[in-house]
């Protein structure tokens, strides 16, 4: 090769190196505007999507999101030491329990009925036809009421009968083969000490289904200032404002009882009354068959030794109730009792209080017959009275 064909290659081989290196700047360039791109979107990404993370197919990386984060599965057993009794209970009568929303109505100053709030309280689905069991305070004064189910839906109600002497209640939806139900158990078996579970809606339905635990801590409770048809169950579960009406249920899945009253008094906690279920029961059918209790009448004002030693009386007998004032167009007006007369007993059995009276009465239904014993004038005499049906409001 001759001096002027080498310098011809080496001019070529000096164009050719400075074309790559001007290449390669172009690639650096490119390399650098990618990786700036892909900065922008990843903190975009990272401002959008919160926690979303790309991880490279086959790697076990996770975020601690990801690491912590469990879908539960509904359908998974739990361990024994987990699912115990009160556990199954709840699963059992939860879903039967409801809340009951209802208008709160006020006079204005021109006497217009205006509304001005609304109140909740709960109830217990016990038929498929869509009865519920409530408190007569959660639904008094209206006919029309809101049922919030477990499952999330709310749909209207009617309320069918109510009892202002037991403050029960029943209401009913559109019955369904869906519809969880309730059973009832049996509230005379109870024993104190046992398990007691209250499912309610304390405060409103913001805690729907709420679960207490306690114990049965009396039987055969009476309060003085609650004018009660009959004896009350005392449990130390919570039970609040908004518990009116739901259940209280025993450890194998049984409502013993609705839960009725409570006592709020300063000092005092773990005061909780519920009706016996056993009470319950005959209320409800009187209320689904009649809208009303009918109970039977015997037409007499009377009073006890505790009634009148309350209203400043002194008691002279220490035997039967004293009889204040005969109701005109009574069944005891047809007989010789009178006022100042004492009803020592009643078909045989020995009373001393108005408690005792009426809860012999509440056993006999209007056209029974009875056998009352009564003093006059110190003066012991038999006589029958036939029992009608109770005037007005039946209480």
């Amino acid at each position: 090769m001759d001096r002027e064909e080498l310098d011809k290659q080496l001019e070529q081989n000096g164009r050719k190196i400075q074309l790559n290196k001007d290449d390669k700047g172009s690639g650096r360039k490119k390399l650098f505007a990618l990786a700036a791109a892909l900065l922008i979107i990843g903190g975009a990404g990272g401002y959008f999507m919160g926690n979303f993370s790309i991880v490279p197919k086959g790697s076990t990386a996770a975020s601690s999101s990801q690491m912590f984060q469990q879908t539960p599965d509904k359908n998974k057993e739990l361990p024994a030491v987990r699912n115990t009794a009160i556990v199954q209970a709840v699963k059992e009568v939860g879903p039967a329990v409801v809340g009951i929303t209802t208008k709160v109505y006020d006079r204005d100053i021109f006497n217009r009925r205006v509304e001005v709030g609304t109140s909740v309280g709960s109830g217990v689905i016990f038929d498929k036809k869509g009865y519920i069991v409530t408190n007569n305070h959660v639904v008094s004064g209206s006919k029309d009421v809101n049922v919030s189910l477990s499952n999330g839906k709310t749909v209207s109600g009617t309320v069918i009968g109510t009892d202002p002497a037991t403050d029960l209640a029943v209401v009913k939806i559109d019955g369904s083969d869906d519809l969880p139900v309730a059973s009832f158990g049996d509230s005379d078996n109870l024993q104190v000490g046992e398990t007691a579970i209250a499912i309610g809606n304390p405060l409103g339905l913001e805690f729907q289904g709420t679960v207490t635990v306690g114990v049965i801590s009396a039987l055969n409770r009476s309060l003085d200032d609650v004018d009660q048809r009959f004896k009350l169950i005392q449990t130390d579960a919570a039970i609040n404002p908004g518990n009116s009406g739901g259940a209280l249920v025993t450890a194998d899945g049984k409502v013993v009882g609705i839960n009725s009253a409570k006592i709020s008094k300063e000092g005092i906690e773990g005061m909780g009354f519920a009706i016996p279920i056993n009470q319950v029961k005959g209320i409800v059918q009187q209320l689904i068959e009649h809208g009303k209790v009918i109970r039977a009448y015997l037409g007499v004002y009377a009073a006890d030794k505790d009634i009148a030693m309350r209203y400043g009386y002194t008691w002279n007998n220490e035997n039967g109730v004293l009889v204040m004032k005969v109701a005109e167009n009574s069944p005891l007006s047809l007989t010789n009792v009178k006022p100042g007369d004492y009803i020592l007993a009643i078909d045989g059995k020995k009373i001393s209080s108005v408690k005792e009276m009426r809860d012999i009465l509440d056993g006999h239904q209007p056209g029974d017959r009875i056998s009352l014993t009564y003093s006059h004038n110190g003066r012991e005499t038999n006589t029958d009275v036939l029992l009608s049906s109770a005037p007005g409001n039946n209480s």
